[in-house]
């Protein structure tokens, strides 16, 4: 049932930054607060109308709601075709909260006026991926993303900043030039059988394709979207992205960027082709298991602590593929689920540790000793947001995990089994960094330059430390809004599969509550 709104709250969820975009580029650059606030101002708009679209989401159905289409391109079949359903609306929703706490959060002070406009044109791209039901439409989002993120590592990032940004680029560039390929080569495909051109997402996935064919074209997709995740072995560009990138760059890029990746899996990968995506299951369950014991490991000898938390990112993710690729409803869920979980955690763990490096001026865990007695408050957010990416029961991380793992035992036993020892690796690496970090005596570099949060740092990150409790104790909200969206994928799967036994309903749990 479409909720019945009149206004295009959609199209407004893109649109929106792009004019506050235009506006601050308008601004003279000397009034340097004014432009802040305005790009604050306009992010907060846009976070209010997500939080407006959750609250009239009709929870229990499958379908997309708030659906706008309109013909942008005729002769090519190409629309401004938007919509959402219970797998996109959380990320929007995540989306709509972490830009805002991106922008006011960090003390950035240089060329303030270019660094708020590209955020802001960022957020406008991340939203109309997660918005879009056309595939060129989609491609345009995908691909306009890449030019803030270049711009805001190359610009305002640290040391190797332009290794970093150019690195970040190249990779990502090209996995998309592949799945172009690929997109065009399935629109002309299903125009030789249908005689209508069109890149609507819901005909497309219509398409009668020879095994062989869509298992190729799976591929291309596949390719760019596991490069985005990124999934082991594709994932060499993201330690050094994180760790040069600027904190809001890192927040927003662990925060939402990287589920473009495993968003990208679901909505069109399985959504266009359910037989390959079910063929390909054993390759990425490995490889997704692999990335979690690889990113654990490599997390654990980190002396940088933001390079640590950057392939502790590459071990959660793994989590969300395995999830994907198991095929129950409790993994998906869960899978779903994550996403949300691990940007909220991460990105406030970003937060934190920008924060340190604009009092201290180094990543180093051997030069950050003592701070807990320094830095108080400061110290105790840390914890609870530590707690929170490791999984502890109460707290959101353990939600998503843990139907994750119980959804993947029911039908993929031995790869369950395997990444439960990342859950372990994951205590380990984390517990030892913060013991490093906060306890013993700090030295008198430690003790000149250490100060407990501010309330302007205070305020950024409650948000987020509000949402990690109230997941981890009460997610009936969140899950009864997947839930639909996730069964009815699962069952487009079945059905364009044809191999993979019902587990919609069957199994060890029905529901995901």
């Amino acid at each position: 049932m479409q909720p019945s709104v009149s206004f295009p709250i959609l199209s407004a969820l893109v649109l929106v930054p792009v004019i506050g975009a235009i506006v601050v580029a308008l601004l003279p650059k000397s009034r340097a607060e004014i432009v802040k606030l305005v790009g604050l101002g306009f992010s907060l708009i846009t976070a209010a109308m997500a939080g407006w679209m959750l609250v009239a989401f009709h929870k229990g159905e499958a379908g997309y709601q708030f659906v706008s289409k309109h013909a942008w391109i005729k002769t090519w079949g190409i629309s401004w075709h938007l919509g959402v359903d219970g797998i996109s609306l959380f990320l929007i929703v995540l989306t709509g909260l972490l830009f805002p706490i991106a922008i006011w959060g960090p003390d950035e002070r240089r060329d303030i006026k270019a660094y708020i406009a590209w955020i802001l044109v960022l957020e406008a791209g991340v939203m109309g991926v997660f918005l879009s039901l056309d595939l060129f439409l989609f491609f345009v989002f995908f691909e306009i993303v890449l030019v803030p993120m270049y711009f805001l590592i190359g610009g305002w990032g640290h040391e190797n900043r332009v290794y970093a940004a150019l690195k970040f680029f190249l990779y990502t560039m090209a996995g998309s030039a592949v799945m172009l390929v690929a997109m065009l080569t399935l629109v002309f495909l299903n125009k030789s059988h249908t005689g209508v051109m069109t890149f609507d997402l819901l005909e497309l996935s219509k398409a009668n394709l020879a095994t062989s064919t869509a298992r190729w074209l799976f591929l291309a997709f596949a390719l760019a979207f596991a490069i985005k995740v990124p999934v082991f072995p594709l994932h060499t560009w993201l330690p050094d992205a994180h760790t040069e990138a600027p904190t809001a760059g890192s927040v927003v890029l662990a925060g939402v960027m990287l589920k473009m990746g495993t968003y990208g899996l679901l909505r069109f990968g399985m959504g266009l082709f359910p037989e390959a995506s079910t063929w390909i299951a054993p390759a990425m369950l490995t490889l997704a298991v692999i990335g979690i014991i690889y990113g654990a490991l490599v997390a654990t000898v980190q002396s940088d602590l933001k390079r640590l938390v950057a392939y502790s990112s590459v071990a959660h993710l793994g989590f969300i593929i395995m999830g994907t690729y198991a095929f129950t409803t409790p993994s998906l869920t869960g899978g779903v689920i994550q996403m949300v979980n691990h940007g909220l955690s991460t990105g406030a763990l970003f937060l934190l540790v920008g924060w340190i490096y604009e009092r201290r001026h180094t990543r180093q865990i051997s030069e950050l000793k003592g701070l807990f007695k320094l830095a108080p408050v400061l110290g105790g957010v840390f914890l609870l947001v530590m707690f929170s990416s490791i999984g502890l029961p109460g707290l959101n991380g353990f939600v998503g995990e843990f139907l994750i793992l119980i959804g993947t035992f029911a039908s993929r036993r031995w790869w369950a089994v395997v990444a439960g020892t990342g859950v372990i690796l994951a205590a380990l690496y984390m517990l030892w960094a913060f013991q490093r970090t906060f306890h013993g005596e700090p030295d008198e570099v430690n003790r000149d330059h250490m100060h407990d949060l501010t309330l302007r740092e205070r305020l950024s990150i409650a948000p987020l430390l509000m949402l990690i409790v109230f997941l981890g104790v009460y997610p009936k909200p969140v899950l009864e809004r997947i839930e639909p969206s996730v069964k009815a994928l699962l069952i487009h799967v079945e059905n364009g599969s044809g191999t993979v036994e019902s587990r919609v309903s069957s199994g060890v749990v029905e529901s995901a509550e």
